[in-house]
Formats: C-alpha cells, sequence, structure tokens
C-alpha cells in the first residue's frame, strides 16, 4: 500500500516532537538518522553528554531515550503513517538504540488514536513547584496505570503510608547527593546561568523553590553556590507519587520504560495534570531496590510526583534534524 512521503514539514514534525522528551538533567541524550530505503528513523544514542555518577550504566539515559521514542509514534501515527517499533536492532551497534518504520496504515484499521497525545507533545513539560493538595480524581489515576501497562510496564501509585515511605527514601537519597563532593559537582554542571548560549541543561529558572516544610525532597542542584534562590514555599501536604517499575532490568526494559514514562506523562498533560520526576533514590543501588518494596521481585525505574499546580518554567531544546545513511556519527 502506498504512503506519502517523508517531506521536510513531516520530518521537522518528527524532530520537533522527538526532541521535546523529557530526559535526565535536561541531557537530551539522542541522536537521529533518517534510513530513506526503509523508511525508518534511527535512534542512537549520545554519549557526548555522560553522567558518570548519577547515571553510571545509562539506565535514565535509556528511559530519555525511550521516551523521544514514543513521541516518534505518537507524531507518526498523527500524520498518518503505521509506526512499527524495534528496540535494539542490531547487535553490533550498540548504540543503536531503537528504529520507527513509518508504514502505511491498513484502510481497515486506520492510524492509531494518539490525537489527545500528540497535541499534548508541546505543552508537557516538568513542574518544580508546589502543587495545591487537590487529588487527582481515580478515573485519571486509573489512564495512567493503563498508560504505562500498553507499553509493557507498571506504575504503582501508593496509599499515603505508601507514598511517605517512598518520600523518605528520596529524602536519604538526596541527602546523600548532597553530601557526595562528586556528584554535587556534576550537577551543578547541568545548571545554565541566565543567557547561557547553550539547549541543553537546566536553567536557573527551572528549577523551582525548596520545600519550608521539608517533607518534598526536591533536587538542589545549586547546593551552597552564589546564586539566586527562589524564597522557600509550602508544598502539598499529602503528595500523590507514582512509582514505574519493570518485571526486569534489561536495557530492553529501560527503553519501554522510558516509552511508558511518556505515555504517563502525556496521559497526566491530557488531562491538566502537572508532573516531575523524582530520580534521586533510583541513583543508589539499595536505595532503588527499596523503593519497590519488601519482598516484592520488581526494577524501579523512576519515581513521578503529579498533582494540580502551576505550568513551571520550561527547558530548553537543540534543533535535530536526521543525517540519511550512511552517516551515522553524526546527529544533524
Amino acid at each position: 500500500m502506498q504512503t506519502r512521503e517523508i517531506d521536510a514539514t513531516a520530518v521537522q514534525a518528527l524532530m520537533s516532537a522527538a526532541v521535546a522528551a523529557p530526559s535526565i538533567h535536561n541531557t537530551q541524550p539522542w541522536r537521529f538518522g533518517l534510513d530513506p530505503d526503509s523508511r525508518s528513523i534511527e535512534v542512537r544514542s549520545d554519549r557526548r553528554r555522560p553522567l558518570p555518577m548519577a547515571d553510571p550504566d545509562l539506565r535514565a539515559q535509556h528511559l530519555s531515550v525511550g521516551a523521544a521514542v514514543f513521541n516518534l509514534r505518537v507524531t507518526a501515527a498523527h500524520l498518518g503513517w503505521n509506526p512499527v517499533v524495534r528496540l535494539l536492532p542490531a547487535p553490533d551497534d550498540p548504540d543503536l538504540l531503537a528504529t520507527v518504520q513509518l508504514t502505511a496504515v491498513p484502510a481497515a484499521d486506520g492510524p492509531p488514536s494518539f490525537r489527545d497525545l500528540y497535541e499534548a507533545v508541546e505543552r508537557r513539560h516538568t513542574s518544580r513547584m508546589p502543587f495545591t493538595g487537590r487529588p487527582v480524581p481515580d478515573p485519571v489515576v486509573t489512564e495512567m496505570i493503563s498508560s504505562a501497562r500498553a507499553e509493557g510496564a507498571h506504575l504503582d501509585v501508593p496509599d499515603i503510608l505508601g507514598t511517605r515511605r517512598l518520600l523518605r527514601l528520596t529524602q536519604a537519597a538526596e541527602a546523600r547527593n548532597a553530601s557526595h563532593p562528586a556528584r554535587t559537582a556534576e550537577a551543578r554542571t547541568w545548571i545554565t546561568l541566565p543567557r547561557a548560549d547553550t539547549p541543553y541543561g537546566i536553567p536557573l529558572t527551572a528549577l523551582g523553590p525548596r520545600d519550608a516544610s521539608r517533607r518534598m525532597p526536591m533536587r538542589d542542584f545549586t547546593g551552597s553556590l552564589p546564586a539566586p534562590h527562589l524564597p522557600a514555599l509550602r508544598f502539598e501536604r499529602h503528595a500523590q507519587v507514582a512509582l514505574l517499575w519493570t518485571l526486569r532490568d534489561r536495557r530492553e526494559d529501560w527503553l519501554r520504560a522510558g516509552q511508558a514514562l511518556q505515555h504517563v506523562l502525556l496521559t497526566a498533560t491530557v488531562h491538566g495534570v502537572r508532573t516531575s520526576m523524582l530520580h534521586q533514590a533510583m541513583e543508589w543501588p539499595d536505595l532503588r531496590a527499596a523503593t519497590g518494596g519488601p519482598g516484592r521481585r520488581c526494577c524501579p525505574q523512576l519515581l513521578i510526583r503529579f498533582g494540580y499546580g502551576p505550568d513551571g518554567h520550561r527547558t530548553p531544546r537543540a534543533s535535530a534534524y536526521p543525517v540519511t545513511r550512511p552517516a551515522p556519527g553524526c546527529d544533524r
């Protein structure tokens, strides 16, 4: 069956959506290539912006790339293609994490229904601001859980006691990070000052305030740096969090978890729910294991805080344009 051409307008839409995905410390650890023969977008890891302290095994990098892959799927479906994804398609090319082939949609089926999610791709961004504390309704939470399950992952939304336990573990990780000079130095390298000429990292304006009550363990990127801080504010007393996890802990599972993460975040955005990521406990093996709970066989991947509140500030993005093969070593 004949399908539309991959013209410049379509490529621009696909790349704009891909780079809108969240990434740890806004490192944007991806590169894209275009294979016109197979009508496939190649998604590669970019090792030029590593996080040896926070992400030594590149697990969070795979989550970030997986989120970009999901945005490609949503946009391809919106443009009328059937996106066929292959994860880790070339064992001899470990940097090639996924391919997204743009195939024709059978007339009887029609394209996948991703319209609402596509419209949320540009609107979604992390909010590090306090939320109101108004609980997100059960039907919305159920839809978020179903979004993770659709991508082969799981999303647990604990009760109040379970939430407090997860926040305590996150607080313990934040305290360890703050007392670890190499980790604090690494985090600070990803903070950008006003008028900094870089699309990577997190601007000071996007960091958000500290919790005056010290209940919410938001990451402190600046520490004792002589940088301006927002006045401390009181965060929501009863936070809502969700633990994203998988049954196994392979590279393929990380990529699936990244797609699940973005599916959950876009679903939340559709319903006006704000989100932020609490990754600190995932950076310490013992604390990461503890977040799964006693006696459970699961592999925690990320803790998501969600609720109602202000948008917060957007982080910048690097422009991306896929290189036509055979030039896999370039990103644009």
